[in-house]
């Protein structure tokens, strides 16, 4: 008598719908070959991504060739080890560091209303495949508002926090993180923005407003774009960014897809 070592699988065409692992089937009480390996891979994917060294000096002769000067930096952790085991240190630049900023802040004495700030995080790979061209979209519609920015900050070892520091020493209204984010096991280079309004060391991510998830498969390069030049806008009239900016920031996306004719935030009653 013939046996199938797979037994058919009714719910496989959920898998044309979402990238996660569903419907992988069974090989008795395990999984398929095909699917453990399949995780397998995904895994080392995720791992590699961790681990690769980020090719700043790449990204800033991208950057010089689109016209866009930039300072590299260094966080307080040393190496990639200590990075991993250290997360404080990734949160603030190492003193070479505050010193280029410090020269550079004095020499274009002012400020900026926005400091564009690129770190490795835990994805260098999402950082080299999205920088450039999120910056592209997002820079064109920028320059349209007026926007002055400083040259674009590339932070080797950082964490979102650095960028607090980095605005803060550059007299900038506002920062903007563009950070590889941690791997998902379907998304090993899925990019993050995190926006700031009036920075400075010390703020916690309550103040911080997260657009995640800028890549191909995820949130496209023009619609990130303009949910940040969204925040940008509404934090300078405001006045403030994080929870209270989110919220409200939500509800706009909801009243703008005709969803309702609700005003203000559900949350904190009419407004």
């Amino acid at each position: 008598m013939n046996r199938t070592p797979t037994p058919d699988n009714p719910w496989l065409a959920l898998r044309t719908l979402t990238p996660a692992r569903i419907a992988l089937g069974r090989a008795g009480t395990s999984l398929p070959t095909g699917a453990q390996l399949d995780f397998q891979f995904a895994h080392a994917q995720a791992r590699d991504a961790v681990h690769l060294a980020f090719d700043h000096a790449g990204l800033a002769t991208q950057l010089k060739e689109k016209g866009r000067d930039s300072l590299v930096l260094h966080s307080a952790a040393s190496d990639r080890h200590q990075y991993l085991q250290r997360p404080d240190l990734g949160r603030r630049l190492n003193d070479d560091s505050i010193s280029t900023l410090r020269q550079h802040a004095q020499a274009n004495p002012g400020g900026v209303d926005l400091a564009i700030v690129v770190a490795d995080g835990l994805s260098a790979l999402a950082v080299h495949r999205h920088t450039l061209p999120f910056l592209t979209r997002f820079e064109e519609q920028a320059a349209a508002d007026g926007w002055t920015c400083a040259p674009v900050v590339l932070v080797e070892q950082g964490r979102v926090a650095v960028a607090d520091q980095v605005g803060e020493l550059l007299g900038a209204r506002m920062t903007v993180m563009l950070i590889g984010e941690r791997p998902g096991l379907s998304s090993p280079d899925s990019l993050g923005l995190y926006f700031t309004y009036a920075p400075k060391v010390g703020l916690t991510d309550a103040y911080r407003n997260c657009i995640s998830n800028v890549r191909l498969e995820g949130l496209s390069y023009g619609m990130a774009a303009h949910r940040l030049l969204y925040l940008m806008r509404e934090a300078c009239r405001r006045q403030l960014s994080g929870v209270n900016l989110k919220d409200e920031a939500e509800v706009h996306s909801l009243e703008g897809d005709n969803a309702g004719n609700q005003k203000g935030n559900f949350l904190l009653g009419k407004g």
